[in-house]
């Protein structure tokens, strides 16, 4: 065991007991090292630029940023991190917006550890991993009829602007989002109104509303 390579792991979750056992869990194995934690969805993509772990524990409802963002972030800008989401949604779309965006294993909650351990092995071997009950067959359907589908309005967003809507959706305030993501107040005011615009709303309200019922961001947990 003494050349087996040490495979690094970043977590990814808001809740301090669940990163705690899945801590206990993986460094359980000889070979896996946790390197990092974060709780907030704004600060995964530059952990991972910091630490570049082999394998990003990502949970899909994380404040500021939901998971299916962060995985966009991290496919483009570290694509040489795998991620392995680890969610409590086991309907097909959570799942193909996952895998669609990049994901290379969808774990759910339920399962037990070992499962998660076999998930993070698959990955790592190059391969993609589901747990059971989903079905690769539905899942490979549900990703041919979104082919078909025209262009997602919010795939049209930049990275910036779909940061500022989350921020949004959380009720916080165009000063916060300014200083939260180191912008100008006058940015964030410009890239709300382009939103407005795009989506045929006049407020905040509404194009929160939009985006919650296409799925594009998280209802209020």
């Amino acid at each position: 065991m003494a050349d087996q390579k040490v495979v690094t792991l970043l977590l990814a979750d808001d809740h301090a007991v669940v990163r705690l056992g899945l801590r206990r869990l993986l460094e359980a194995e000889p070979d896996f090292r946790v390197v990092g934690e974060v709780d907030d969805g704004l600060q995964v993509l530059p952990e991972v630029e910091r630490l570049h772990p082999d394998v990003l524990l990502l949970d899909l409802v994380m404040p500021s940023l939901n998971g299916l963002e962060v995985i966009l972030q991290v496919k483009k800008h570290a694509p040489e991190t795998r991620v392995v989401v680890l969610s409590m949604h086991a309907n097909e779309a959570y799942v193909f917006g996952a895998l669609r965006n990049g994901a290379a294993a969808y774990v759910l909650k339920g399962e037990n550890g070992s499962k998660l351990v076999e998930a993070i092995r698959t990955v790592l071997a190059g391969h993609r991993y589901l747990s059971p009950p989903l079905s690769e067959r539905a899942i490979q359907t549900y990703v041919d009829k979104a082919e078909g589908l025209p262009p997602d309005v919010y795939d049209a967003l930049t990275a910036r602007e779909r940061e500022v809507l989350h921020l949004a959706a959380e009720g916080r305030h165009n000063a916060e989002i300014a200083e939260r993501l180191s912008l100008r107040l006058k940015t964030v005011e410009s890239q709300l109104r382009r939103m407005f615009d795009r989506y045929d709303v006049t407020s905040r309200t509404s194009l929160v509303r939009v985006a919650q019922r296409q799925g594009w961001i998280e209802e209020d947990r």
